[in-house]
């Protein structure tokens, strides 16, 4: 049976900078947690930071892909440089996977990790920018197609054509 990598905050874990989480509603979700599919993941804290931690944003506008090129730092609010624990935690975030047998994610939106189209703009304006998080672009970059929780759907798609 192939796996579904998905974003630990979205099963309801309290994993987020802020200690929040989300409550895992969406139907397809709760037919692949029933089918044993699921593979929670949370790459800021697979990267050694704390719950709760300070916001942290991509610097400049960049996005992950930037990050992972060496050309863009993640920073806290206080300009902390929080790039290593991210890079270190979108290196796990894809040993999970490979070791999981993770064929596709979903991820939290906005995430500096787990955005897969929008993240925040780096200034924490709270303005949301077009761009992926560290840990989507290193999966992508692996071949592993990642989704939203805005998603589902279409991740459920995905998976059933993985699987024919």
């Amino acid at each position: 049976m192939k796996r579904v990598l998905v974003s630990s905050c979205l099963l309801g874990e309290p994993v987020r900078y802020d200690g929040g989480a989300f409550e895992p509603t969406h139907p397809v979700l709760a037919r692949w947690l029933r089918e044993g599919r699921v593979l929670p993941c949370c790459p800021e804290v697979a990267g050694g930071l704390p719950v709760p931690r300070p916001p942290a944003e991509i610097a400049g506008g960049a996005d992950g892909g930037e990050v992972l090129a060496g050309r863009a730092r993640i920073l806290d609010p206080a300009g902390r440089d929080l790039t290593a624990p991210f890079l270190a935690g979108a290196a796990a975030t894809l040993d999970l996977a490979r070791a999981g047998g993770a064929v596709l994610a979903v991820l939290k939106e906005g995430s500096p990790s787990c955005g897969s189209a929008a993240i925040h703009d780096g200034a924490f304006s709270g303005v949301r920018v077009p761009g992926q998080g560290v840990a989507a672009a290193r999966l992508r970059a692996a071949g592993i197609p990642v989704f939203s929780e805005r998603q589902w759907e279409a991740a459920a798609a995905c998976l059933e054509a993985l699987e024919s």
